[in-house]
This record gives structure tokens, sequence and C-alpha cells, in this order.
């Protein structure tokens, strides 16, 4: 039996924007357990597409009607035919070699997995002090704001079942959308777990990231979010395993929810 074939099927969506040289170091290592890989190309002037359908065929590629990465992972899950949804960036920073440990949570029983730099086995070779630093009280406020744990609020390495994005609507455009889907998916009662992983520094190009005004995004956001009432689904979501697989996490997880 193929190792594809024990799971659900899987879609990974990587928003991608001029990152030709980025993608060498990304789609070879897409793991076999992934049924689709979808790349949302943001309007790039390189060779992003002919380079992504070079290194793996089979890829989907879907132009962005808009603009920005909230939009291109709302045109993605869109596309997308898997039951389990990874988000993936498109610049190297982050393996895909983790995503078995994101499925494994789901399949555990959560209905979203959040990756973690901050966890026992994560880690980061590319964020700044800076960064860190807003990020640290970033978190700070929501969990004080939301009662929630995160450890992490701002990483764009993440999972979940599709019905989560069919129920949870983020309509942000800009680098925001990660707190965002967090946040919604919290208040939603979506059962949540962080899942250690390592970020690696670009490896070539610039990020679009801009520290000051997307950390300004990210606080309107928390702000926006926490004067808005909190939503109580009246469908009921599974909360034991649908699938059962032999392998084990390679790094424990951390329950997020109460």
């Amino acid at each position: 039996m193929d190792e594809n074939e024990l799971y659900p099927r899987i879609s990974v969506i990587i928003p991608a924007r001029n990152e030709a040289q980025n993608l060498p170091f990304v789609l070879p290592y897409i793991p076999p357990i992934v049924s689709e890989v979808i790349l949302v190309d943001g309007h790039s002037t390189d060779n992003t597409i002919a380079v992504a359908q070079q290194l793996l065929p089979t890829i989907r590629v879907i132009q962005q009607s808009g603009r920005g990465k909230g939009d291109a992972l709302r045109t993605g899950v869109a596309a997308s035919t898997g039951k389990i949804i990874v988000t993936l960036d498109a610049d190297g920073s982050a393996k895909p070699d983790e995503i078995p440990r994101f499925v494994e949570a789901l399949i555990e029983g959560y209905d979203f997995a959040k990756g973690s730099r901050f966890l026992p086995g994560g880690g980061s070779d590319d964020i700044t002090w800076l960064r860190q630093l807003g990020n640290y009280w970033l978190c700070k406020l929501v969990n004080t704001l939301f009662g929630t744990r995160f450890t992490d609020l701002c990483y764009g390495y993440n999972a979940f079942w599709k019905y989560c994005f069919e129920q949870v609507y983020i309509e942000c455009d800009g680098f925001e959308v990660e707190t965002l889907i967090n946040l919604r998916m919290h208040k939603y009662e979506m059962s949540i777990a962080e899942v250690p992983s390592f970020e690696y520094r670009r490896r070539y190009g610039q990020s679009n990231l801009r520290t000051f005004r997307d950390g300004w995004r990210v606080l309107r956001t928390i702000m926006q979010e926490r004067g808005t009432p909190a939503v109580r689904l009246l469908q009921s979501r599974h909360t034991t395993p649908l699938f059962r697989i032999t392998k084990q996490a390679t790094a424990p997880l951390k329950k997020v929810t109460l």
C-alpha cells in the first residue's frame, strides 16, 4: 500500500511571488503523503511558474487575481481537493519534511495544528531580535485578552482540516493573516495544537514583510477581534482520530485551547 493511502487526501498550498531561486529548496522535498501541491502565483515577474513546473510536473499553478498572502491562501484553499490543508512558504524557510508532524496532530483529533518556533524542538535562524520581541509581546497580549496559551503568533507553517476554512472566514490580505487565522480558530472553538517547527533563513531575495508596518497591522487585527463576539458552532466536529497510522510525532505537541 502506498504511504499516502494511509492518510486522508492532503493539499499543500504555497503562495509565491518571485521565488524561482528558492523553489528548488522546497518542491523536491515534499513528502509522498501529500496528494496535491498548489502554487498560488502572486504576479511573479521572474520564472517562478516555469521552475515550479520543471521541479514538480504534477504541481497545480493558480494565478492570483488579488494581492497579498491572505488572498493567496483563500485562493489556494478554494481550489484544493484535500481534506487536510497545509500552508507552506516558498522561500525555503520551512522544511517540507515537517509536514507529517502537522498531519499527525490533526489525525490525533485536533482541528488546527499551528507551527511554533518557540516550543522545545522548534527554533529560528531567520527571526530578528526586534521581530522576536514583537512576537513575544503580541503573544502576551493575545493570551491575556483571549485566554489562549499561544507561544507563536506570526508563523505561517500551519495545517488544518478543510472544514475549518469553510466555517472560519478569513478576509484580510496581508501578513496579519496568520494572526487572524489563529484568533478565528480559537473564537470558533476549534481544538488547536502547537507543533514545534524550525525556521531557516530565506535562501535568496528579500522578504516582503515589513516589521513596523506589519506589526501594526497585527496589533490592529488583535484589537478588532477583541471587539467582536465569540462564535459558538452548532455543527459538531470529530474528537477522535479518523485515520490510524504507525508513525509517531517526532516532537511533543502543546495543546493551546481549553
